[in-house]
């Protein structure tokens, strides 16, 4: 009997209004409409990756019968778009990453080493000071300013001229564009670099680095043997940050290669023009183009992106 009343009793429970009441009460509302807010942004973020997606496995005449949103299906599924897209993208790929993974390279460590050089040094404060102000002021020249100057700049430079015993190796003149490219993006990454890095060495351990003065330790002894060992997440940032600069960059490219049809053509330049023709516009080749030009920004956050959270929590 008492264990029959005792089941009763939780049955009437469960089932009771006031009690179901109760429990929707104890629900975080807060919380609900955090996770809410979440999703919405995640489906923001992810339904046009979706449709770019499954546009590019659609023949031509799938795309313009069906929805942007709809996956391939039957007939209209293909994987002739990006056989096609990566056929015309390869030498651009090449090309793009003999210059952005030279100047991301250069553009951090030189970062690097002006950043310690600010504040690690023995300058007075009022030396340190003008020089951090030129590099931040450096950061915000935009791109559209310099462009008359850069282009004015490299046409004085004899740089054909003094890279002649490469052109009787065999090697196409077009690739000067590629010197050109890396140097620029150097100099004009370098200060976003510097300020990256010098937040990073404004926090670090003071007493460590007297501590190796004290023992007779010069500067770019304390540099190699304890900086930079404790400078990965900051570099895990600043190789992020500027190899996504530098691979997406479509207007120094414009100024210093000019054509696609250019040998030293990067994969922005040659991606422009994908898929355009007298015809119209074959958007599954595009997209397909544009998700090959993105894998190896991909590439690179994956590889990183432990020493980045790190980098951006410091």
């Amino acid at each position: 009997m008492n264990d029959d009343a005792r089941t009763d009793g939780g049955t009437a429970s469960e089932t009771d209004p006031g009690a179901a009441a109760g429990a929707l009460s104890g629900v975080d509302g807060y919380r609900v409409f955090l996770y809410l807010g979440l999703f919405g942004m995640l489906a923001f973020f992810l339904v046009p990756i979706e449709s770019g997606l499954v546009t590019s496995f659609k023949t031509s005449g799938g795309v313009s019968g069906s929805f942007p949103f709809t996956p391939p299906t039957g007939s209209t599924f293909t994987f002739g778009k990006w056989g096609t897209a990566f056929d015309a993208l390869g030498r651009g790929l090449v090309n793009s990453a003999l210059y952005a993974i030279p100047a991301t390279v250069i553009s951090a460590l030189l970062g690097s080493f002006a950043a310690y050089g600010i504040t690690q040094s023995n300058w007075k404060p009022k030396y340190k000071a003008p020089i951090l102000a030129l590099f931040v002021a450096g950061i915000f020249i935009p791109y559209q300013a310099v462009l008359v100057p850069l282009a004015q700049f490299w046409s004085t430079v004899p740089l054909e001229e003094s890279l002649s015993f490469l052109w009787g190796l065999g090697i196409n003149d077009d690739y000067t564009g590629i010197i050109k490219l890396i140097v620029t993006h150097v100099a004009y990454g370098l200060p976003i670099c510097t300020v990256l890095f010098r937040s990073y060495y404004k926090n670090m351990s003071e007493e460590m680095i007297e501590a190796a003065r004290l023992d007779g330790a010069s500067i770019r002894r304390i540099y190699r043997r304890i900086v930079l060992p404790l400078s990965g997440p900051m570099f895990a940032v600043v190789l992020i940050y500027q190899f996504t600069q530098i691979w997406n960059d479509l207007l120094f490219t414009l100024v210093l290669v000019q054509t696609e049809s250019s040998a030293a053509a990067p994969i922005v330049l040659i991606l422009a023009g994908l898929g355009t023709s007298l015809e119209g516009q074959d958007f599954a080749l595009r997209m397909a183009g544009a998700f090959i030009a993105a894998l190896p920004t991909l590439a690179v956050y994956i590889a990183f992106g432990e020493e980045f959270a790190e980098g951006v929590a410091t």
